[in-house]
């Protein structure tokens, strides 16, 4: 999960290292997709030790009183080449609906692991104020209000579950 904000005069851009999830995606039936993610604020990464530490702090994410950054979805509808993903962000103690335009990069099989992959990417922009990020006024005009946010996933495909036998059955 990558992101940049205006800064003074120029861009500055991070992400977040620690992100877990799952994607339950058909290619046959896109629209049910169901997605579950959870980002770790304290795994911010700016390339700037001082940075961090300030954004993690109470001026801004408060990562101590709100560790994680959640996203579940809610409905999937396909427009054009785009599936249109609606869920519940919350952040920094706050929820807000927001629609992902993901791009389906594909399905396919890892050429060394063989196992079943598929990639997706979106990029939406967040208006920082909307979830009370950043304590402190912006007079200056120090830190810009949109952060465009830039989602990059290759999920490994987990085959189905095999469903529970009881002691002593044939399973049939």
């Amino acid at each position: 999960v990558g992101f940049t904000i205006r800064h003074i005069v120029s861009r500055t851009s991070g992400s977040f290292t620690g992100v877990s999830g799952t994607i339950d995606y058909d290619p046959d039936h896109p629209e049910a997709s169901v997605v579950m993610a959870t980002i770790d604020v304290a795994s911010i990464d700016t390339n700037n030790e001082s940075r961090d530490a300030h954004l993690k702090g109470a001026d801004f994410f408060n990562a101590e009183k709100y560790p994680t950054i959640t996203f579940s979805s809610t409905g999937a509808t396909k427009k054009g080449d785009r599936l249109m993903v609606t869920g519940d962000l919350t952040m920094h103690g706050v929820t807000q609906r927001v629609v992902l335009p993901v791009e389906v990069l594909g399905v396919g099989v890892h050429p060394r692991s063989k196992a079943a992959v598929a990639g997706f990417s979106a990029q939406t922009v967040l208006k920082r104020s909307d979830f009370g990020v950043n304590s402190w006024t912006d007079v200056a005009g120090v830190l810009g209000d949109e952060v465009t946010v830039t989602l990059n996933i290759e999920a490994v495909v987990k085959p189905p579950k095999e469903p529970a036998t009881k002691e002593g059955s044939t399973g049939k």
